[in-house]
């Protein structure tokens, strides 16, 4: 993380993303949960497990349309991120990790982890939650004004600022 260019730390630019999963009840499933670190737009995708593979194979699916626009992710040291360098290369993007222990590196990431948990109480089956409910989820965050973002929501300001067509990113 220390290698990052400092663009990223200022958040003038679209495609600096944040990654981290959040963990269902008794560790058997997980969200991947990718958020742009100037807009604040979210991705959001159920998994059945936290395997490096799955989250991999899932980051890729979730970003693969929007690729040419990606520059960035940053992650946590967790195992479910093993396959980064195959995910950075799919995505012709670079990869950083934080510091262990550093939650506050990935700052954007957890403030919206703690958005998400609005919806979905820590320690929760996430097989209690159907992929149409994630899907809205997603959709009341990235329309959600923000104070940060001049009260716009994340899916104002990626299209008024970055012309980004909506319709890629769902």
């Amino acid at each position: 993380i220390h290698d990052r260019p400092i663009e990223i730390e200022r958040r003038n630019r679209f495609g600096d993303l944040e990654i981290d999963t959040i963990v269902g009840k008794n560790h058997q499933q997980s969200l991947v949960s990718i958020v742009d670190r100037k807009t604040g737009y979210l991705w959001l995708k159920k998994c059945s497990s936290r395997k490096a593979e799955e989250i991999c194979q899932t980051t890729i699916s979730l970003l693969k349309p929007i690729k040419d626009q990606l520059k960035t992710i940053t992650a946590d040291n967790g195992k479910e991120f093993s396959l980064h360098k195959y995910v950075a290369q799919e995505l012709e993007l670079d990869w950083y990790f934080a510091d262990p222990y550093s939650a506050w590196q990935r700052g954007t990431n957890e403030n919206t982890n703690g958005l998400i948990r609005q919806y979905i109480k820590k320690g929760s089956n996430l097989n209690a939650y159907t992929d149409e409910y994630i899907s809205e989820i997603t959709q009341r965050l990235n329309h959600r004004p923000r104070k940060r973002l001049s009260f716009k929501s994340p899916s104002q300001v990626l299209w008024q600022q970055h012309g980004v067509a909506l319709q890629m990113l769902i």
